[in-house]
């Protein structure tokens, strides 16, 4: 596959990722807005915060090495064999990974009231079960993403999240008595029937005419169980000593990720009920860096592992491709921080407003609004850190990554001391802040190794990261009048009043945008040319 290919394929691959992020986001809003006229705030913090973290990290810990090992190394002439094989060590490594987190969840950390939250062990080891069974998926994720099979992701994982929130709301409105056993039957349907999925599409697809026409290397589904090889070691000791690598960065980077879960769960900083009202913020803040960044940060480090060769110097690699790269890096970055700007800006006018709509006193009054319009602010540094990493952990060589390594130790210490002390002193915001100053630092790591990376070739791809005046001015009277309006208008008169809030939001909206298509050209044509779908779809 050309290098022109895999970025129609990754363009492709992140506009479907978008998509499906978009339907996740819309459904867990209205089924974190249903589920709160039914549950508790202390349940939602329970569920919401330590028993998903559980499960984010037994899944995380077991897979992620694994997963970016395999797309940097897992191109068409790799030993698929050998790389099924390495793959299938997520599965024995998340059981052991299990005992050690439940015996952790379970009798070390503080138990919730079993009348307020009821059933909490089994819903741990319920938990566990649904992140074991994600995990027997995996070979098959890595094949469908390294050979672009851009669609069954989407089905797959959209299948999945309906029946999840079927199940979630039938059991909330008919038992809510059952308490936590509610979530965490919810949970274990979602990763069944995502197993599911894609083992039933690659027992058709595999051995097809369609597999035969697109040269894939496997020809049933037996053929991704674990075997023998011959005549050569039983995995790729090359990809070992990398995933190896990644292992030890995985888990710093899972500590930086949940850092605020971490420090909730086991520093007890804030109550259940607390920590129910900022997860459900923390959510809402996020929707557009989970549906919108991560799926473009996710499909174009695939890009990024494909075109570059992992450790090469830009004079060792071939230069058309290093050019492509380059023009796509500022694309990005470009594309990400003036989303990231009219995220911020228009985040701190509708911060109330929305919170209100969404949740009502429960979560308007007291430190709701400041949270959100902190998180707003933070997704401006969470936009622009995923496309720097996504390019620099793509382009390192391993020596490079294991160095970095240290660096994310580093990060993660300071991390969890600074917002253990700032938790103590603003709350919930001292949380929001310390992702801040952790972002910001490896945004400059990230950006140095850019710059040193393209420093000796023609191509200065950070200037993406420079807006046009006339962006910034249009942002700066947009912060102007909707910070009035709030003031004016919202949000104790009325709806009339509010409606005038929003329209005065939605007019400012137009004019940044008219402003960026008018100025941004080169990013309005990559934005036609390459995430579109229908776009894609010509030129493919």
């Amino acid at each position: 596959m050309g290098s022109e290919d895999v970025l129609r394929s990754a363009s492709t691959l992140a506009s479907y990722n978008v998509l499906l992020q978009v339907m996740f986001r819309i459904l867990t809003f209205f089924l974190n807005a249903f589920t709160l006229r039914f549950v508790s705030k202390e349940l939602i913090g329970v569920v919401n915060v330590r028993l998903m973290l559980l499960y984010s990290t037994l899944v995380f810990l077991s897979r992620e090495a694994f997963r970016r090992a395999c797309l940097s190394g897992g191109g068409e002439d790799s030993n698929w064999r050998q790389n099924i094989n390495l793959l299938w060590l997520t599965f024995p490594l998340g059981c052991v990974w299990g005992v050690l987190l439940v015996g952790v969840w379970a009798f070390v950390l503080q138990a919730p009231d079993p009348q307020a939250v009821p059933h909490y062990l089994p819903a741990v080891c319920l938990f566990c079960w649904a992140a074991m069974q994600e995990l027997l998926a995996e070979p098959l994720w890595v094949l469908a993403q390294t050979h672009m099979l851009v669609q069954l992701k989407v089905i797959a994982e959209s299948l999945a999240m309906v029946a999840k929130c079927i199940v979630t709301v039938v059991t909330v409105v008919c038992a809510p008595l059952w308490g936590l056993y509610i979530f965490a039957a919810a949970q274990c349907v979602y990763s069944g029937f995502l197993v599911l999925c894609y083992v039933v599409y690659f027992t058709r697809f595999l051995g097809s005419a369609e597999a035969e026409k697109k040269g894939f290397p496997l020809q049933s589904i037996t053929e991704t169980l674990p075997g023998r090889t011959q005549g050569e070691s039983m995995i790729n000791l090359k990809l070992a000593r990398l995933t190896w690598s990644f292992f030890k960065q995985s888990f710093l980077k899972q500590i930086l990720t949940e850092g605020e879960r971490y420090v909730m769960t086991f520093l007890n900083v804030l109550n259940f009920g607390d920590q129910g009202v900022y997860d459900i913020i923390n959510n809402l803040g996020s929707m557009v860096a989970r549906f919108l960044f991560l799926p473009i940060e996710e499909s174009f480090y695939v890009f990024f592992a494909k075109v570059l060769e992992r450790g090469q110097t830009v004079h060792q690699q071939k230069q058309g491709e290093v050019a492509m790269a380059a023009d796509v890096l500022e694309c990005l970055l470009k594309l990400v921080l003036v989303i990231g700007l009219i995220i911020t800006v228009f985040g701190q006018a509708y911060s109330h407003l929305a919170l209100d709509i969404y949740g009502g006193d429960l979560l308007s009054s007291g430190t709701g609004p400041s949270l959100l319009r902190c998180y707003s602010a933070y997704v401006l540094l969470l936009a622009v850190n995923g496309i720097t990493e996504c390019f620099t952990f793509a382009a390192m060589s391993k020596e490079e990554v294991d160095r970095y390594n240290f660096v994310m130790l580093g990060l993660s210490v300071c991390f969890l001391l600074l917002s253990y002390w700032l938790t103590g002193l603003l709350g919930g915001v001292g949380f929001i802040l310390a992702n801040c100053c952790n972002m910001s630092l490896r945004i400059a790591h990230s950006l140095v190794f850019m710059h040193r990376y393209f420093k000796a070739s023609p191509y200065t791809p950070l200037v993406g990261l420079w807006p046009r005046p006339a962006l910034l001015g249009s942002l700066a009277v947009s912060y102007a009048l909707t910070t009035v309006s709030e003031s004016v208008l919202c949000c104790d008169g009325g709806w009339l009043l509010r409606l005038v809030h929003i329209a005065v939001g939605g007019v400012c909206l137009l004019g940044v945008m008219a402003t960026a298509f008018v100025t941004e050209t080169r990013l309005v044509e990559f934005i036609k040319s390459q995430l579109l779908p229908r776009y894609s779809k010509k030129h493919t």
